[in-house]
């Protein structure tokens, strides 16, 4: 993400959240303490996230390295991208990216062309760069599907379970379980979203759209684990 301003102190969580979430390269396992340290304010937080940084600091780069393109790359249940959870193949879905981009555009935010806006450590992020109400209004919006991706994790005994452990707690809203939609292919839809060969984006419709972390019209379902 480009052109974005320094976190503000109130949502800098949400920015070590988003670190915590991305592939576990050089530069992550050595900003492990610093990330710790900027949660000494809130312990509560530390203390949800102390497994995950137990984990990254207890094993070999190669290894966590295997360990995350097989928890999150290699299993769409674990797709760190939101609206595969919610719209699967529909057109729901394009227009929600689409509406999403136009919210992270209204706050002066860019992203690369290899970037779809629904990518959870990009959104974490936009969060960071918000005033507290605005980012608790919209992580509020997307407890359902990031708790719904947590609970799979934690199913599976994944040590990420935490990181979403930890926004449960950073929002009021009570999760509801989402119905599954089908799983839809990573790359299919950076063609159909990503910018044209000419590095055009795609038109957006005029005026601000809601941006909508759930289906039309229903919240609530059954969830498979």
């Amino acid at each position: 993400m480009h052109d974005a301003q320094e976190p503000r102190q109130g949502v800098l969580h949400f920015q070590v959240l988003s670190a915590l979430l991305t592939y576990p390269g050089p530069e992550l396992l050595a900003a492990l303490p610093e990330l710790q340290a900027a949660l000494a304010a809130q312990p509560a937080l530390a203390d949800k996230l102390t497994p995950l940084f137990d984990f990254l600091a207890s094993q070999g780069q190669v290894a966590l390295q295997e360990n995350y393109v097989a928890t999150f790359d290699r299993n769409p249940k674990h797709s760190l991208h939101l609206f595969e959870h919610i719209h699967g193949e529909s057109r729901d879905r394009g227009q929600a990216m689409v509406d999403l981009l136009q919210e992270y555009k209204r706050h002066g935010l860019l992203m690369t062309p290899d970037e779809l806006p629904d990518y959870v450590p990009l959104f974490l992020e936009f969060l960071s760069q918000l005033p507290a109400e605005d980012a608790e209004r919209l992580l509020g919006d997307a407890i359902h599907v990031l708790a719904l991706i947590g609970d799979k994790l934690q199913a599976n005994g994944s040590p990420y379970h935490c990181v979403f452990g930890a926004l449960r707690m950073l929002t009021t809203v009570e999760p509801k379980p989402l119905v599954e939609p089908p799983v839809r292919d990573m790359d299919e839809a950076m063609e159909v979203f990503g910018p044209s060969p000419d590095g055009v984006e795609p038109l957006l419709k005029p005026g601000v759209q809601s941006v909508k972390f759930y289906p039309k019209g229903h919240r609530v379902g059954a969830v498979s684990g």
